[in-house]
């Protein structure tokens, strides 16, 4: 193969593998290299100024995860979205040139079949069947205050424990830094951090 170089790939057209879809929903084919602010800002304007109901990411091979990263924002952007994942196969057709060919050697060209997972997930604004295979019912909103927090009380979920304020944290591991190098001996410290004698 070090003779050969890869001068295509095609995926094989296979049809959306959900039914009742309409026939103008927007299919986002996720590549390995696409940019993912770039299909965000087209599939954002989809749903937010045509007013779609219904929207399709796919992708295939390297491009599964950034597929995933791109449905979860949405979900996160949006909201109250009903989602559908569905895993297959499909076929990738690579088309390998012999850059070194003999005459009267092998064929010039080598066309490889390859079989790489691939993910389409179904966002939907209106409620889905949650029977079918892969559905996901949309996360439970949660609102943010004006510093950022959660003020919903009924989302237990991603909530961690307060922290202490840093300069108290700060403050006690200096304390407990400064206290065993004391030159005075046992229990006539001044816990003052400020404090220099």
């Amino acid at each position: 193969m070090e003779n050969f170089r890869k001068v295509r790939t095609s995926e094989e057209e296979s049809p959306l593998p959900f039914p009742d879809l309409p026939p103008d929903v927007v299919e986002m084919k996720v590549k390995e290299g696409s940019k993912i602010r770039n299909l965000m800002n087209f599939a954002m304007a989809q749903m937010e100024l045509k007013g779609s109901r219904q929207i399709v990411f796919s992708g295939c091979g390297r491009a599964v995860t950034k597929t995933i990263t791109c449905v979860e924002i949405m979900k996160r952007k949006l909201g109250g979205l009903h989602q559908v994942t569905k895993v297959r196969y499909k076929t990738l057709l690579e088309v390998w040139e012999n850059q070194d060919p003999l005459p009267g050697g092998p064929a010039q060209n080598l066309t490889v079949h390859k079989n790489v997972p691939s993910i389409c997930i179904l966002l939907s604004r209106d409620p889905l069947d949650p029977n079918q295979t892969g559905y996901q019912p949309p996360e439970p909103r949660t609102q943010l205050g004006d510093a950022g927090e959660d003020t919903s009380s009924s989302s237990t979920k991603g909530l961690k424990r307060p922290l202490p304020p840093p300069h108290e944290e700060l403050l006690t591991k200096k304390l407990q830094v400064q206290v065993p190098d004391s030159p005075r001996g046992s229990g006539t410290t001044d816990r003052r951090p400020d404090c220099h004698h």
